[in-house]
């Protein structure tokens, strides 16, 4: 019986850390961006430059670990090495958690979006489970031979490794962000009439100008005793706010697309019953020049050929994105918007969307961008 529960936990938390190093993985781009939310958070930002590599190397840990669990090789220096990452990733969770800072913990990516205390809960169980195969260490037994076991270990480090670096340079296999291919924008945005919003309940820090008393009382207290009219009382500070109960949430709800002096223009260009091209680059200073000279040599023939509107979606200020326009001779519209929905619409700077009605026809990492010739025959033609 013993045995077998240890075997059981063996499984369980290899076949875990296999699954979470893989949906991190798939994304590591991603993933990098949540880095750079905990190094902000505890102001070591320096790292931002290296957080692409953190993210590949420590998905990759995540599955070697895991699968070296699983066939038993190093079985000593393996269960540290999970115990010890299972206490740091808990950390980490408590931490988002309890101070509230990080709120989505990115442990599976965005394919299961978990809260802070969601993500500490897995990873307390997640702990009790590594320390079954810790404790008995010394008393696992490898499936293989040591160096056929080495050589299958070697062997899925390259694989996890490659994984990461090709979905980085080709995009995640599955798309789990609201951005992806089929998805139609407008849709995505709405509310649908009559469903539960976020309900939050605001507190009001409240001091008496004459006595000196102090009260802390709610949005609906502070109205219904109409407190507010009584001069005496004053607010003090700002109020606070805090969510009592989750509503719906639409999949994009922070997509705003407007030009140089500010006008909204996203109505406008989501709603063009024919093909749009955007190239998305979120921060021009950081963006592939190269594939922006070949992304403009397609936008010229496009717009030329076949009457293709053409637009760059930046995060970059106006007065920036108009030097890089001009540097690179860019033909193409430019429009603005925030860089957290860039990042999520291609995880590629720069990217392309194929738009129609709003709709994401396809789109694709620099490195796949058909030629000009690819797109006329699968889409422009038949427009």
């Amino acid at each position: 019986m013993k045995n077998s529960f240890i075997w059981f936990c063996r499984i369980a938390v290899g076949l875990l850390f296999i699954f979470s190093g893989l949906i991190k993985a798939n994304d590591p781009l991603g993933f990098s961006y949540k880095l750079e939310e905990y190094f902000e958070v505890f102001h070591i930002m320096f790292l931002n430059g290296f957080a692409l590599t953190i993210a590949v190397l420590l998905c990759t840990l995540e599955m070697v670990l895991g699968f070296a669990l699983l066939i038993g090789v190093r079985a000593v220096k393996v269960a540290w090495g999970l115990l010890l990452l299972i206490i740091f990733f808990g950390f980490l969770t408590f931490y988002s958690a309890f101070f509230k800072v990080v709120q989505t913990c990115g442990c599976f990516g965005d394919a299961i979006p978990l809260t802070p205390w969601q993500s500490f809960s897995k990873d307390m169980i997640l702990l009790l489970l590594v320390l079954v195969p810790f404790i008995n260490r010394k008393k696992i037994q490898p499936i293989f031979k040591p160096k056929t076991a080495d050589k299958w270990l070697i062997g899925a480090a390259v694989v996890a490794l490659g994984f990461g670096i090709y979905t980085y340079n080709f995009m995640p296999i599955i798309d789990f962000l609201p951005y992806k291919i089929g998805a139609n924008i407008p849709d995505e945005m709405k509310i649908p009439p009559g469903v539960q919003l976020d309900e939050f309940e605001v507190t009001y820090n409240l001091k008496n100008k004459k006595t000196g008393e102090t009260k802390t009382m709610s949005d609906k207290e502070y109205l219904k005793t109409n407190i507010w009219k009584d001069a005496n009382w004053e607010v003090v500070g700002n109020p606070e706010s805090r969510l009592v109960k989750k509503g719906f949430e639409p999949k994009i709800r922070d997509l705003s697309i407007q030009d140089g002096q500010g006008n909204d223009y996203t109505k406008e260009l989501l709603s063009n019953p024919f093909y749009s091209l955007v190239i998305v680059a979120h921060d021009l200073d950081k963006t592939n020049a190269e594939a922006i000279n070949r992304l403009n040599a397609l936008a010229i023939n496009a717009t030329e050929n076949y009457n293709i509107r053409t637009v760059l979606l930046t995060s970059n200020s106006a007065q920036s994105a108009e030097a890089f326009a001009k540097a690179h001779k860019l033909v193409t519209e430019i429009f603005y918007a925030d860089g957290v929905p860039l990042k999520e619409m291609v995880r590629a700077n720069p990217g392309v969307l194929l738009l129609k009605n709003g709709t994401i026809i396809n789109k694709w990492h620099y490195h796949t961008v058909p030629t000009y010739d690819g797109l006329v025959k699968k889409y422009f033609q038949k427009q």
